[in-house]
């Protein structure tokens, strides 16, 4: 009787073992080998074993030669989901990169009780439905509403099945028909309506965005399918929770995030391998969890770089999202306040519809410039005059808002003496106050700045330059004697505040939500945000404040302070989607990303330079470099079509194992051929625009 074949990924980042391997099932493991489980295989080279997973099976192998046969089964758990596979394949191929890297971030390390508990469950499930079976056979028919197969997943409780969803209506949108596109299979662009909304009971307050999206999860429920919902942060996170409790039983919802254990992101994981059809929210990594029915797959602000993955190979999460969409056809939308230009790329080429909101929703929106407040310590704290007469109106009847643009209480110190910038007497790092009374401490490594002396003319003693978060409440709280002045930024996280008279200094991206609105919003800073070196902090800084602006009560004033032009004309229209289009025009002009798509070679001058020679002469044109790098190596950037990104991650894949497999001998080395060899690295990032950023 012939022995089955399994098709196997090797874990390993090696590049040259990301291929499937086929080995031969040995006879006391027939019949309990399976797809999706982990194995141990034996490798050629000294002996090695190595953990790996099923792809699947068959019966015969292009292999010629006799195949070494499967070591021991790790576990008989199918982790490993046939369309997570086909997801890591296609999406390591478009970055050029190992699949096994990324099923690292899909399959999370294993955890045996859980599996020992999930078996068990799946085990009591399996023959609870034989016995139902059976009492139905005995009846003489079908009884009406018995299976023998339960739709309870395995661990999650008794076997009666989650209660049912219905589908509630997509409120804000006129002229669009939500809920049908997503049961069509729609492609949405989606700008939320930028309000706070009360959720029913005691739920508190959320964006309006996170409830857009827990109705149109309640859609693909409500039709038996999955929902994966993507955001960036755990802020984002609870709100979306919050919104989906509103409309979805709790059993529904399944977390799947990096702030999880261990433990209980592999109950996830299996869970979501089940029968009942479940809505999955969770960061970046949640949008390579198992799901076979996909209904919907919704984004929520892309452009947070919290969506870039920093492991290799660096695929964002936009562009998981899109290869998925195209392999299982689910209803795909990119939802935010403000649209990123590659999500409008999409929508010029026709890929998406956009949607948006009903216009009654637009927000109070005032450009100002930075003129001084009649109030010494408003305008210290950098206030216009309106901005100030608004605020001092508002406060009286709930929180204020300002937004800062650096966390801390002087962002950068400088000698006193000479102006330079004062810089860490251990690694040269730029010194900074955390607060009014702090010792002035390294903003890279930590150090206290402990009898520093400044290195151009042994000057002693600091000046501030700038303002951050807690000088700006110093100064905001001189203001307003008699009111409370919050901090929230980066080391002081909060998440809601009350609704009692209170002025809000927070950073970027750490504001808190209001019951009902901030009665005022102040966007200060603007100037230093847009001063920093990015090719995207234009479309970074619209998004900043119009998220913050979301968090106004209706109608309440926002200023933007010390920006004009076309930011500041986008956010006062609340066209942003204009200001997108001029932006990507500007980068189609310069073919720049992403009109284009870029990957970045990096390593020792003779690799770089053999990996550029193997690209097709029309794309090997548009490269930029070599340039020197840290650490003795170079880089150059390759710009290319959409058209040819298949052909130039396959070239530079190729160079990639080329590299890694061409051991030479070490120059000089005076044991001759038994000399230990090197291995030439070689790294390339596609889609990356940090060469574009400095």
């Amino acid at each position: 009787m012939p022995r089955s074949i399994a098709r196997v990924l090797v874990d390993t980042p090696l590049p040259q073992l990301d291929r499937l391997f086929d080995y031969a099932v040995p006879a006391r493991l027939e019949g309990q080998v399976g797809p999706g489980m982990r194995v141990k295989v034996p490798l050629r080279s000294a002996g090695r074993m190595a953990d790996a997973f099923v792809v699947e099976l068959a019966s015969t192998s292009e292999h010629e030669g006799s195949l070494s046969e499967i070591e021991d089964l790790i576990s008989p758990v199918p982790v490993l989901a046939p369309e997570v596979w086909r997801l890591a394949r296609a999406v390591s191929d478009r970055a050029g990169g190992s699949a096994s890297d990324v099923l690292r971030l899909a399959v999370p390390t294993r955890q045996v009780r859980v599996e020992k508990a999930w078996l068990a469950a799946r085990a009591a499930a399996e023959e609870a439905g034989v016995r139902a079976a059976a009492a139905d056979a005995s009846a003489g028919g079908d009884a009406e509403g018995v299976h023998p197969t339960l739709s309870a997943s395995p661990g999650t409780g008794p076997a009666t099945g989650p209660a049912e969803v219905t589908e509630v209506a997509v409120d804000g949108y006129r002229s669009t028909d939500l809920a049908a596109a997503v049961r069509a299979r729609g492609r949405l662009a989606l700008d939320a309506v930028p309000l706070l909304v009360e959720l029913p009971g005691d739920g508190g307050w959320v964006g309006q965005w996170a409830v857009t999206l827990a109705q149109l999860a309640s859609v693909a429920l409500s039709d038996g399918d999955n929902a994966i919902l993507a955001v960036p942060d755990y802020r984002d996170q609870q709100q979306l929770v919050s919104a989906l409790e509103a409309v979805v039983p709790p059993e529904r919802i399944v977390r799947l995030d990096s702030k999880q254990s261990n433990p209980d992101r592999y109950r996830a994981m299996l869970r979501a391998r089940g029968d009942d059809a479940l809505v999955l929210v969770g960061n970046r990594s949640v949008l390579l969890a198992p799901s076979e029915r996909l209904g919907l797959i919704a984004v929520w602000d892309d452009g947070d770089p919290l969506f870039s993955e920093p492991l290799s190979p660096y695929v964002h999460a936009r562009d998981t999202a899109l290869v998925r969409c195209e392999q299982q056809k689910p209803a795909l939308v990119f939802a935010g306040h403000a649209r990123s230009t590659d999500v409008q790329r999409l929508v010029e080429i026709g890929w998406l519809a956009e949607v948006t909101p009903d216009p009654r929703y637009q927000p109070r929106v005032i450009p100002t410039t930075q003129q001084g407040s009649r109030e010494g310590f408003a305008a210290n704290a950098r206030i216009p005059s309106a901005a100030w007469i608004e605020a001092k109106a508002g406060v009286e009847f709930g929180p204020v808002l300002v937004q800062v643009a650096h966390p801390g209480y002087a962002p950068r110190l400088a000698c006193a003496e000479c102006g330079d910038t004062a810089r860490c007497l251990r690694c040269s790092g730029p010194l900074q106050k955390k607060s009014a009374n702090a010792v002035p401490s390294c903003n890279w490594c930590g150090a206290l700045a402990v009898g520093w002396r400044c290195a151009t003319c042994e000057g002693t003693t600091f000046r501030s330059v700038g303002t951050g978060a807690g000088r700006t409440a110093d100064e905001l709280g001189r203001a307003f004697p008699g009111v409370r002045v919050i901090v929230s930024d980066g080391t002081r996280p909060i998440t809601h505040v009350d609704d009692e008279p209170a002025i809000v200094v927070a950073t970027r991206g750490a504001e808190p939500i209001a019951p009902g609105g901030y009665r005022a919003v102040l966007l200060l800073d603007g100037e230093r945000m847009l001063a920093r070196e990015s090719l995207r902090v234009a479309e970074d800084c619209l998004r900043w404040w119009a998220n913050a602006t979301a968090l106004a009560a209706r109608r309440a004033p926002v200023f933007l302070v010390g920006v004009g032009g076309a930011l500041a004309s986008s956010l006062a229209t609340w066209n942003l989607a204009r200001f997108a289009s001029g932006e990507l025009a500007d980068r189609r002009h310069l073919r720049f990303p992403p009109a284009i798509r870029v990957a970045t070679v990096t390593g020792r001058t003779e690799t770089v330079e053999k990996a550029l020679a193997a690209l097709p002469p029309e794309i090997a044109k548009e490269t930029l470099g070599p340039v020197d790098v840290e650490g003795g190596t170079v880089r150059a950037i390759v710009r290319f079509d959409f058209a040819h990104g298949h052909e130039v991650a396959t070239v530079l894949r190729g160079q990639v194992i080329r590299a890694a497999t061409d051991r030479r001998r070490i120059p000089g080395d005076p044991r001759g051929s038994s000399a230990r060899k090197t291995v030439p690295t070689l790294k390339v990032r596609f889609d990356d625009v940090e060469p574009f950023s400095d």
